[in-house]
């Protein structure tokens, strides 16, 4: 059975991201075809890259990389949940993407953004960048625009379809994830 870690792409403080990427756990553990783990990025503290050598080495000299690649290298595959900052992915994301190579390759990755246009303009970014760390992403995705989800913002209120929209993200990233274990070996 996958496993699949529903990564919280955001450290902002006040960030609406962790009350998403909680709906998306919770929503995700009640399904019988994988297993979900919150994972979140804050609680990893990683500086700007700082490693000497770049990832495709896999020789990591410091423990906060070690034990974010230990991390990320238990999951078959991954639902990005990212708000969009400046027509982007936000800057601790693409931080943590960058700082290990092998541990993402060859798994399945979907996404659940947020942002005025639902977020679907850091994806777009997201996409390109897990295509060089060889993780596949799947064609589904969740848009959530503020003006639709968060109605009373902060607050996180999903319209009525969104569950819908989450488990067709939620039956590819599966699909996917399992169909790619034969490819990791």
């Amino acid at each position: 059975m996958p496993k699949i870690a529903v990564v919280v792409g955001s450290v902002r403080p006040g960030r609406v991201t962790r009350d998403v990427a909680e709906w998306v756990h919770k929503t995700a553990s009640e399904r019988p075809g994988a297993t979900y783990e919150l994972v979140d990025i804050a609680d990893f503290d990683l500086p700007a890259y700082d490693e000497s050598l770049p990832p495709q080495y896999g020789t990591y000299e410091h423990p906060h990389t070690r034990r974010w690649a230990a991390r990320v290298a238990e999951f078959d595959g991954f639902v990005f949940v990212t708000p969009e900052y400046n027509h982007s992915a936000p800057a601790a994301l693409k931080n943590a993407l960058d700082f290990i190579y092998g541990e993402w390759n060859d798994k399945a990755a979907g996404f659940v953004s947020i942002g005025a246009a639902g977020g679907v303009r850091a994806v777009e970014h997201l996409r390109q960048i897990a295509a060089e760390l060889r993780i596949a992403t799947v064609q589904a995705q969740l848009p959530l625009p503020v003006s639709v989800d968060f109605p009373d913002y902060p607050a996180f209120s999903p319209s009525e379809t969104r569950a819908e929209d989450l488990a067709r993200v939620l039956d590819q990233v599966e699909s996917w994830s399992g169909a790619l274990a034969s490819v990791r070996g």
